[in-house]
C-alpha cells in the first residue's frame, strides 16, 4: 500500500488534518500508552488509545464535531437529526448544545433509559421511533423531509469520516513505533478515517478491522460473502447490519483484513482491561484487544495499535460480563452438594470451604425438587476461589469429607 492508493478516496488527508484543527478547542487530546502486562498477555507490543475518556466517553465527538461545524448559519439555524442508540447521538447532542444548534436524535423505542436521559441532558429532543435501528433511521429520515432538518449520518459521511481520522494523526505521535492498528468496525466510520490518515503518513502500516460474528457486515460486503447478521451483542455500537457505502470503499482499498470475534472473547477482553489497565470499555471498546487475543500467531512481535473505541457501558451488564468472566476462568463456581437434612450439615459444609480457604458467595437448599430421599437435600453453593486449582482443592476436600459434588 502507499500514498498512490488514497488518491481516489472521497476523505484526504488534508481533510483531516483540517477536521483536527477544527475540534482542537472542543475535543482533547486523549492519552495512550504501552502496555507492558497486557503485551506480556498477547505476545506482541501493545499501545492503547483511551477514546473511552472523552466527555461523552467515545470517540464519536471527534466525527460529530467537524460535521456539525461545516455547516452553514442558515443550516444550522434549520436544526439537525441524527439517529443512534448510543455514542453517535451523545456525541451530536453534545456539541450540537454547545453550539445551539437545535438537535433532534431518534432512538429505538428499546432504547435504554439511561441513554436516552444522557442525550436528553446533553439539551438534545429524543424521539422513540422504530423497533429496532433500522427502523429508527427510516424515521430519521421521514423528519429530515417534514421539518427540513440536516441529517447527521452516524458513518457514511466524508466530514464524519474525517474527523474520526483524527485519532489516527494523534495515536501515531504518541506511539511512533506502532506498525499495526487493529480498529472496530460498526458502520465504518471510525477505521475509514483512521485508515487514511494512517496510510498517508506510514504507508507500510498495516490495519485490521473487527467485527462480531453476530454481525459480520462490512466483512462480508468487503469479501463478497453473503452473511447473516442479528443476535443479542454485548457490542451493540458495531452491531451494524447495512455497512457504509463511502466506508465500504476505503476499508476495501486500506484494510488488510476484518477479524471476527465471539461474544465470550469480548467479555473476557472487557475484564482483562478493567483488571490489568482499569479502565471500563464498552463491547465495542474491548473488540479490537479481543481479536488480538483471538489471532495470536499473526499478531506475534508486532508493535499493535488498540483502539479502544468507548466506555458506555451498562453497569448491571458490566457487573454480569465480570461474574461470567470469573466463572470462565474458574474464579467463581457453582457446587451441588448432597447433604442429609439435618442440622450441623449446613455449618460442616461451610467450614470445610472456609479452612480450604474458599469465600461463600450463595446458599440455597432444595429438599423438594431432587430425586434424594426425603431425608436428604440438595445445597447449592456459590464459591469464590484464587483459581481455577484452588476451586479442584475446595471440591476435593469435599469428596474427602463424604460429600457428593457436582
Amino acid at each position: 500500500m502507499n500514498r498512490v492508493a488514497t488518491a481516489g478516496l472521497p476523505v484526504k488527508l488534508h481533510d483531516i488534518e483540517q477536521a483536527a484543527h477544527t475540534i482542537a478547542r472542543a475535543v482533547p487530546h486523549t492519552p495512550a500508552h504501552h502496555s507492558r502486562t497486557l503485551s506480556e498477555i498477547a505476545g506482541c507490543e501493545i499501545f492503547l488509545k483511551f477514546e473511552n475518556l472523552h466527555f461523552t466517553a467515545s470517540f464519536k465527538e471527534r466525527g460529530a464535531l467537524n460535521k456539525l461545524s461545516s455547516l452553514t448559519d442558515a443550516e444550522r439555524k434549520r436544526g439537525i437529526v441524527a439517529c443512534s442508540a448510543g455514542n453517535h447521538a451523545q456525541g451530536v447532542a453534545y456539541h450540537a448544545g454547545r453550539l445551539k444548534i437545535p438537535a433532534t436524535i431518534v432512538m429505538p423505542e428499546g432504547t435504554p433509559f439511561n441513554k436516552v436521559k444522557h442525550t436528553r441532558d446533553f439539551g438534545a429532543t429524543v424521539e422513540l421511533r422504530g423497533a429496532n435501528f433500522h427502523e429508527a433511521v427510516a424515521a430519521a429520515n421521514v423528519l429530515v423531509s417534514e421539518r427540513n432538518l440536516i441529517m447527521v449520518h452516524p458513518f457514511d459521511d466524508p466530514k464524519i469520516i474525517a474527523g474520526q481520522g483524527t485519532l489516527a494523526l494523534e495515536f501515531l505521535s504518541q506511539a511512533p513505533e506502532i506498525d499495526t492498528l487493529v480498529i472496530p468496525i460498526g458502520g465504518g466510520g471510525l477505521i475509514s478515517g483512521n485508515s487514511i490518515a494512517a496510510k498517508a503518513l506510514r504507508p507500510d502500516i498495516t490495519i485490521y478491522g473487527v467485527q462480531t460474528k453476530f454481525y459480520p457486515s462490512m466483512y462480508g460486503a468487503v469479501k463478497g460473502e453473503k452473511v447473516t447478521c442479528g443476535g443479542q451483542s454485548i457490542a451493540e455500537g458495531i452491531a451494524v447490519k447495512e455497512p457504509g457505502h463511502i466506508t465500504r470503499v476505503i476499508i476495501s482499498a486500506l484494510v488488510s483484513d476484518i477479524l471476527l470475534v465471539s461474544e465470550p472473547e469480548i467479555e473476557r477482553s472487557i475484564v482483562t482491561l478493567l483488571e490489568v489497565e482499569k479502565t471500563v470499555a464498552e463491547g465495542a471498546g474491548a473488540a479490537a484487544f479481543a481479536a488480538v487475543l483471538a489471532n495470536r500467531k499473526k499478531f506475534h512481535g508486532r508493535k499493535v495499535g488498540i483502539v479502544i473505541s468507548g466506555g458506555n457501558i451498562d453497569m448491571r451488564l458490566l457487573s454480569n460480563v465480570i461474574l461470567r468472566e470469573l466463572g470462565r476462568e474458574g474464579r467463581i463456581q457453582s457446587l451441588i452438594i448432597a447433604i442429609e437434612d439435618r442440622p450441623g450439615f449446613l455449618a460442616k459444609v461451610a467450614t470445610i470451604v472456609s479452612e480450604a480457604g474458599g469465600n461463600i458467595l450463595d446458599v440455597s437448599h432444595n429438599r423438594l425438587f431432587n430425586n434424594l430421599s426425603a431425608r436428604s437435600a440438595e445445597l447449592g453453593m456459590v464459591i469464590e476461589a484464587r483459581d481455577v486449582e484452588h476451586a479442584g482443592d475446595i471440591r476435593k476436600k469435599l469428596e474427602q469429607a463424604g460429600f457428593a459434588v457436582r
